[in-house]
């Protein structure tokens, strides 16, 4: 939703604008819930993952569509979300209408299944099975071409009907997954206030609300509480109170809060991040935590208030450096490539003063300062 073009030239504010998935199931066996979600949209649904995600997830999906009365029929994904996969996909299913698409996976299971049901006119039903992301909740989805370069990033015309995480698999999964999601949910509370602070809008094209700014601080304070043991907890694959908590804020607050409130410097990170050496193979997630230490720099936070947050991330395992990322001495070079593609993202301008790639060069110069100093 954007404003009319007499309202924008007449100065008016945004409307308000907040938008969420129609339900949010969560906690171990949450899983058995998806053949009731999808009895809600119709008779037949169609799971979408890849190989590895259909054999932790395919079972249980089957019987709780049996159950519910609704034909589930499967799509294998290849992995990469391109165009032709999208094609091949709406092509083998096309004629079999399904009223649901089950989105079953990581980040990338989550999109192809979004793009299919976008295709298709489908609702859909995301079913994550690691916490690295907050793409289970959010109507956008990410489209690459062969090369695996950012293509476009799509919208659907309205979030999941449904977001099923069961926190039985999520205990499963490696725990840098569930890490690299708290790192991309703790940056939220900044960028929200950044957006707002500048004007920006979110990602529905309107102002960000209230709630956006509540949900933001509930986010950063259950996973400053609740992460080391949550941690602890998927080490021991045992899902507990604090893994519940920390999830709730990875996958729901978090998106939520992106959606409704705005991204910023943070986020806009990733776009230089992902250039380089090292970096670009560093999980998303890890790569947002750095870029957060870049934004709280920019805004001339107080010296204790990062360094009490760069302990904080030490103490589970978020990279304060770019050495953490994989960026072994980086040259002057690769901080002003950073800088300059970071300035390419829109997500830049969502800040409380119009910023350079020097400035940025020059925050990422001193957080590097700082770590050599303290190694």
């Amino acid at each position: 939703m954007t404003p009319s073009p007499a309202a924008a030239s007449a100065g008016a504010p945004r409307p308000r604008v907040f938008g969420a998935p129609l339900r949010y199931i969560q906690g171990p066996g949450a899983l058995d819930a998806v053949g009731a979600q999808a009895a809600l949209t119709g008779t037949i649904a169609l799971l979408v993952a890849d190989r590895v995600v259909l054999q932790l997830v395919e079972p249980k999906v089957r019987a709780a569509c049996a159950a519910a009365g609704v034909r589930l029929e499967v799509a294998l994904f290849s992995g990469e979300v391109t165009p032709p996969e999208i094609e091949r996909l709406c092509a083998q299913v096309r004629a079999l209408a399904p009223t649901a698409v089950i989105a079953a996976g990581g980040g990338k299971g989550i999109d192809i299944g979004k793009a299919v049901a976008h295709a298709l006119g489908a609702e859909v039903i995301s079913v994550p099975t690691v916490a690295s992301n907050d793409a289970p909740t959010s109507k956008i989805y990410v489209v690459y071409d062969e090369s695996h370069r950012l293509l476009a990033v799509e919208h659907m015309d309205r979030n999941p009907s449904a977001v099923i995480v069961d926190t039985e698999l999520i205990a499963r999964a490696p725990a840098r997954l569930l890490l690299a999601g708290i790192g991309d949910a703790i940056s939220k509370t900044f960028e929200v206030a950044q957006c707002q602070r500048a004007g920006g809008a979110n990602i529905y094209g309107g102002a960000g609300t209230l709630a956006a700014i509540a949900l933001a601080a509930l986010c950063y304070d259950m996973l400053r509480a609740h992460a080391p043991a949550a941690l602890r907890a998927v080490e021991r694959q045992q899902p507990n109170a604090a893994l519940e908590n920390c999830v709730e804020a990875a996958v729901l607050l978090s998106g939520m809060c992106f959606e409704n409130g705005g991204l910023s410097i943070a986020h806009a990170m990733t776009r230089g991040l992902t250039a380089v050496r090292g970096a670009r193979d560093a999980l998303h997630g890890l790569q947002v935590a750095y870029g957060l230490l870049v934004q709280l720099v920019l805004e001339e936070r107080d010296t204790a208030f990062v360094q009490e947050l760069v302990d904080f991330y030490r103490g589970i395992g978020l990279p304060t450096s770019l050495g953490d990322l994989g960026v072994s001495a980086p040259t002057a070079a690769e901080i002003q490539q950073i800088a300059e593609l970071t300035m390419t993202a829109p997500h830049v301008r969502n800040f409380q003063r119009p910023l350079d790639a020097a400035q940025i060069a020059a925050a990422i110069h001193g957080i590097e300062a700082e770590r050599a100093v303290a190694a």
